[in-house]
């Protein structure tokens, strides 16, 4: 049976005496145990790497390590009394339990300001901690210390997958890496996927629908809907404020109760739409198609569009009794043979707007601006109590 012992990696005291038994896994497995490491290779005392067991002999030194290089135990970590005040000495870094070896001038030279060069500039001045085996001890977690270091080493930050680039800069400023701070904020603001502004297709609308109970509200305020067909589809209660739905087609949608209140609706096309109810509080249709739209609803609820801008826009045939167009704008608007029986038009601008055929029956135009306005064939002559101006 041989005999021999163990020493950790580069020093020369307390050493285990092990019998060599089986193979060289084995012999690993009892040194981890033995002096409380996860073994990886052996050493002899001259740093020749031992990767065969037949070639250890009775009575032999060895030294085990964890993977990082052989340290001499002669120099037992420290360097010769004439390299003291050197920056070209080696040490060994304990970093949360993973060891790191460079050179001091590493850690001092780049950055000379910063909490590492401070740390071992000159030697025996901070204080540091070793661990049993002399590496220096700093508790900060080594996969985020590993790209500093190696920054340190070569001037480029070099971050392998998987690593957060958060981590690394918390490190960096903890260190007080001063220009390594710059190069990851520059490399965070660059891996952050752009802002996706893209409008909402049918189709991923579509989708959303189906997905969501018929009883839940569904709340869509803000949502870029711009030039998105949604035509002939179930919007009914549906929370559209200050959506973007420009240039969408909503023809024979069913738009009952939906809440498009200060939603951009320009350019849009609402033909046949049904609007019983709908709250278009200061929205902007300018330019839209409401045709044969119906605002009117059997149950007394009254569309309310007050203070929209409805310039321009093509209403003609449309059901609203009861709307509320209070201080709207309809300026140049096409409401020919619309139907706005006890319509609230008070204060609303009808500058050249074409009124023809229309029932202004019971409506209030108190207020109202009718410059240009065309009231030829209307079903209703208008009453002085109606007081247009």
């Amino acid at each position: 049976m041989r005999r021999v012992t163990l020493f950790l990696n580069g020093s020369p005291r307390n050493g285990k005496v092990v019998a060599v038994y089986g193979t060289l896994s084995d012999l690993l497995s009892v040194a981890s145990s033995k002096l409380g490491i996860k073994a990886t290779s052996v050493y002899n005392g001259k740093g020749g790497l031992i990767d065969d067991i037949a070639l250890i002999r009775d009575d032999d030194v060895l030294f085990v390590c964890e993977g990082e290089p052989f340290i001499d135990p002669q120099t037992d970590s420290r360097p010769p009394g004439g390299l003291l005040g050197s920056h070209t000495d080696w040490l060994t870094l304990n970093v949360g339990g993973r060891y790191f070896t460079t050179t001091r001038s590493t850690l001092v030279n780049k950055e000379p300001d910063s909490m590492l060069a401070h740390m071992f500039k000159d030697k025996g001045v901070w204080g540091n901690k070793q661990d049993h085996r002399g590496a220096f001890l700093i508790d900060r977690s080594p996969e985020y210390f590993e790209p500093i270091l190696n920054y340190l080493r070569h001037g480029q930050l070099i971050v392998n997958d998987g690593i957060n680039l958060l981590g690394v800069l918390e490190e960096a400023r903890f260190f007080g890496i001063d220009s390594l701070i710059e190069h990851l904020e520059v490399a965070i603001k660059n891996s952050q996927p752009p802002e996706d502004h893209s409008p909402i297709s049918r189709k991923e609308f579509v989708r959303f629908l189906l997905a969501t109970p018929t009883k839940s509200e569904l709340r869509c305020q803000g949502l870029n809907f711009s030039g998105a067909d949604l035509s002939r589809l179930d919007l009914r209660y549906i929370n559209f404020k200050m959506a973007n739905l420009s240039r969408c087609n909503l023809a024979h949608a069913n738009l009952c109760c939906a809440n498009l209140e200060r939603a951009d609706l320009s350019g849009s096309v609402l033909d046949c739409a049904n609007l019983q109810g709908v709250k278009m509080l200061c929205s902007n249709a300018e330019g839209a198609s409401l045709r044969l739209c119906n605002f009117e609803d059997p149950s007394g609820l009254k569309a309310n569009l007050e203070g929209a801008n409805l310039k321009g826009v093509d209403m003609e045939g449309s059901q609203m009794t009861g709307i509320n167009l209070r201080v709207a704008t309809l300026k140049n608007a096409k409401l020919k043979n619309c139907n706005l029986r006890g319509a609230t038009l008070a204060g609303t601008d009808l500058e050249n707007c074409d009124l023809s055929g229309c029932d202004l029956q019971e409506a209030n135009l108190r207020g109202s601006n009718v410059k240009g306005a065309i009231f030829e064939e209307m079903l209703t002559p208008l009453h002085m109590s109606q007081s247009v101006r």
